[in-house]
């Protein structure tokens, strides 16, 4: 019988679990990448314009929901096809309505900035 490891072992076994998937996401995905871009870009826009802090908050959850949602969207994808490869009406369905998620989001993340930022540049 082994010993199972303790409760902060399991934890940190998690998060090396999570920032590998993290990174295989960034790596493998063309859509994460250019999140990654414009996460970038809109936080070196937020250093620009010296955003106030409640603003970077706004700015940093919508970065992350819309990430979180493409990962999210990412993972659905892979299982919808490895349970079914061929094309299907029912997992394109599926496929659909999680992309649509992430369009959600990025449609706020958007509206967002622009409140943001509009008054900043005008």
């Amino acid at each position: 019988m082994s010993k199972k490891d303790s409760f902060l072992v399991n934890r940190l076994k998690s998060v090396g679990y999570a920032y590998k998937g993290a990174v295989f996401l960034i790596k493998t995905e063309a859509s994460i990448k250019i999140q990654v871009f414009c996460a970038i870009a809109i936080t070196i826009a937020g250093f620009y314009f010296e955003i106030s802090k409640t603003e970077w908050l706004f700015q940093i959850a919508f970065i992350a929901l819309v990430m979180s949602l493409e990962g999210v969207n990412t993972a659905i994808e892979s299982i919808a096809d490895f349970i079914h490869p061929e094309k299907h009406d029912a997992i394109g369905k599926i496929k659909d309505i999680a992309a649509g998620a992430v369009f959600i989001a990025a449609i706020g993340a958007a509206i967002a900035a622009l409140v943001i930022y509009i008054p900043k540049i005008f």
